[in-house]
Formats: structure tokens, C-alpha cells, sequence
């Protein structure tokens, strides 16, 4: 069974073809930087990588044009698209309703919908994925993964928010958390690195991208995360705010007249490190800012440093401890000097970093030095394999 899976983030499109009978990746890529004038595809097949500049508005361009390099007389791994037996789609938010993984459906189709308040910079994006398959390769089967299943084992104290309890009843109102392939992923290859049994285990994985988040996980159960109620809370990210007083929105709204759907875009796509810093959204840039001096640039890069080892602390209390912290997704795996000053801040809890092991990009390794305290880790995320395995068990 051949199942093309696909992962439309915010601003990126990830993808792979696996064949699930020896588990091999046939083609894997990224679209990077969509609704950019930059935008670009880097596609690969084995060992080999293609760059293409091909500047797209929005996912529905970048999922067609990569359906095309799939079958490409160069660099395409299959014949015809009749050899796509199935496609399984990342969505991130899944509400209540969703604990599991669901076959696509018209009625889930409306539930992902209905979900969008929830999750603007994504659920859209994860519809035009499902719609635009619909149409490319059509008749073919296909599943969500929800980003918000791995949390539904939070306590309920853990998830509830101290506001009148009525809003939770009659809305749901409550923190969901997001990116559950990932830290389910990651979770598990870090306990089996450090060989010990998942259900022995107290690991804070950092999903740090454009998107980010923290994840709690104990005993191989999410028990906390940064993400809320929607993928705007928690720490700062390309463009999100991340957690602030809430009654700065009231306090803008009120002052520059602003209606929801105002103040709603600029909290998800002008704020964060984009916001602070007034380069781009995208790391790569904010730090090469910061290696010329910078001001803006560099406070942004701290203040992200900062609140990211706050979390990880605070996942000391949700825990009774950390065993391994892992880094994981673009910036979390690429970032040297990001690791490197996330982890100077938790030197008081025995955190010490290698410097030279640190001094890799996108490699699986531990980082920490022999006597840490607390083991750190580099582990590439593959929710691509995840959501592909789901996606079998559920077409069969």
C-alpha cells in the first residue's frame, strides 16, 4: 500500500510517499514559505534533492504543483497517480469530538469547519489539502489525524481554564493542545534512545517551528502543554503572540477600533517573533539580524529563549521532574544557538549542553554533556509516519 501523506502547517506544506509494506519513504519535501514571493519546493528522492523556485499564494497552488513532481519524467517515483492507494491528512484541531483518527468523511469534513475559529492558520489550510486531493486523485480514500487526539489524556484540572465554568459547558472552552503526532513521536524515540520503558519516563519535547509547543509527557501520556484552547497560546512563534494579558487585546481593540477578525490577524500572523523583531516570520532571517546587531532582532530571539525554558521548568511541576528534554521541527532540530540559549537558562536545574555535539543540524543525537543532569535531545519529528499508519489501519 503506497499512502501520500500530508502535513499543511501555516505557512508550509510537508509531504511524503511511503510504501507501508516495507515502511520505506519513496519521496518526501517541504514547501517552504507559502503566500511568500520566495516560496520554494525542495523535493527528494533517495538520496537526492531538487530545489524548485515555484512562488505559490496559497496551499492550494503548493499541493498541485508537488502532486506533479510525484510523477515527474526526472525525479517522480510512480508511473501514474493510480498508484496512491490512500492519503492521510494532519489536522490540528479536532475539538472534543475527535479522540482518534477519523476516515474523511462529509460530516468530518464540517466538524474541521466548524473547528476553524479554533485553529485559523491551519484547519483551512488542511481543507484545501483534503479538497484539492479530492480533485487531483479522485475516488481515493482518505483520513485526518488530529493534532489534538495524544492530549486528550490531560486531567481535567490540567485542561480547564479559571473562567466561568458555564463557557466550558455550553462551548467547550478549554486547552486542547496541539502537534500530538509529533510529541507522541518524539516521546517515544527519546525513551527508547534512552532505554528505558516509555511508562518510566518524564520528557519535555519542544515542537519549536513556525508553530510551536511544549508538551509534558509522563509515562508516555500528555499531562500538559503550552497550546490552549487554539495554536495561539503558549510561547511566542513566527507570527503568534503565545500567551499575553488578555486584556491587551480589549486595550488595542478599544484604542485602534478594531473588530475581532482585526485583532484575531494580528495576533496570529503579525505578532510573535515576526512582530517583535520586523524581519520576517522565518528564524533563518531573525538570526542572521541578530549576527549584524540587530536590537529588535536580538530581544526577540531572547525573549523566545526565555519563555521556552520557562515552560520546560514549569513541566518540573506537572511532572515531579524531567528525565530528557528533546528538541524537535525546523527550529527546534536546525537552530544551534536557539538550543544553546533555551538550555543556558536551565543550567540551575543541571542542565549542560555539549557544544560540539550541539553543533549539528537536523541529526538525531543527544547534546547534553556526560554529567547533565537532565539528558537533551535532538530528534527529527516524523508525524508523516504516524499519520500514515493510522491512515492504513483505517482504510483496511
Amino acid at each position: 500500500m503506497k499512502i501520500l501523506v500530508l502535513n499543511c502547517g501555516s505557512s508550509s506544506l510537508k509531504y511524503q510517499l511511503i510504501n507501508m509494506e516495507t515502511e520505506t519513504v519513496m519521496a518526501k519535501g517541504t514547501y517552504e514559505r507559502i503566500g511568500q514571493n520566495n516560496s520554494f519546493l525542495t523535493h527528494k528522492v533517495a538520496d537526492k534533492k531538487y530545489v524548485l523556485e515555484h512562488p505559490v499564494p496559497t496551499h492550494d497552488g503548493a499541493i498541485s504543483f508537488m502532486i506533479e513532481q510525484l510523477t515527474h519524467p526526472e525525479y517522480g517515483v510512480i508511473s501514474s497517480l493510480k498508484e496512491i492507494d490512500a492519503v492521510g491528512h494532519r489536522v490540528v484541531h479536532g475539538g472534543e469530538k475527535f479522540s482518534k483518527s477519523a476516515l474523511v468523511t462529509d460530516e468530518v469534513i464540517e466538524f474541521i469547519k466548524e473547528c476553524t475559529s479554533l485553529a485559523p492558520l491551519h484547519n483551512p489550510a488542511a481543507l484545501i489539502g483534503i479538497e484539492a486531493c479530492k480533485k487531483e486523485i479522485p475516488g481515493v480514500p482518505m483520513a485526518v489525524v488530529f493534532d489534538t487526539a495524544f492530549h486528550q489524556t490531560m486531567p481535567k484540572e490540567n485542561y480547564i481554564y479559571p473562567i466561568p465554568y458555564k463557557y466550558y459547558e455550553k462551548y467547550k472552552i478549554r486547552k486542547y493542545g496541539f502537534h500530538g503526532t509529533s510529541h507522541l513521536y518524539v516521546s517515544r524515540r527519546c525513551a527508547y534512545l534512552m532505554n528505558k520503558p516509555i511508562e518510566e519516563t518524564k520528557i519535555v519535547t519542544c515542537h519549536l517551528g513556525q508553530g510551536a509547543s511544549l508538551c509534558a509527557v509522563k509515562g508516555g501520556k500528555s499531562v500538559d502543554t503550552s497550546m490552549g484552547l487554539t495554536p495561539l497560546a503558549g510561547i511566542p512563534m513566527g507570527t503568534r503572540c503565545g500567551d499575553i494579558d488578555p486584556s491587551i487585546v480589549t486595550y488595542i481593540m478599544d484604542k485602534e477600533n478594531l473588530s475581532t477578525d482585526e485583532i484575531s490577524k494580528i495576533l496570529n500572523k503579525e505578532s510573535g517573533v515576526f512582530g517583535v523583531s520586523g524581519v520576517t516570520p522565518d528564524f533563518r532571517d531573525i538570526e542572521a539580524k541578530v549576527a549584524e546587531g540587530d536590537e529588535r532582532a536580538t530581544i526577540a530571539i531572547k525573549n523566545y529563549n526565555y519563555t521556552v525554558a520557562q515552560y520546560i521548568a514549569k513541566y518540573a511541576v506537572s511532572m515531579g521532574g524531567i528525565d530528557a528534554i528533546v528538541f524537535t521541527a525546523g527550529v527546534g532540530e536546525n537552530q544551534i544557538n536557539i538550543r544553546k540559549g533555551i538550555c543556558e537558562h536551565l543550567e540551575f536545574m543541571g542542565v549542560k549542553l555539549d557544544l560540539d555535539k550541539n553543533n549539528v543540524r537536523s541529526e538525531e543525537r543527544e547534546i547534553s554533556s556526560n554529567d547533565s543532569k537532565i539528558k537533551v535531545y535532538i530528534i527529527p519529528t516524523d508525524e508523516e509516519m504516524v499519520i500514515a499508519k493510522d491512515t492504513m489501519e483505517l482504510v483496511k
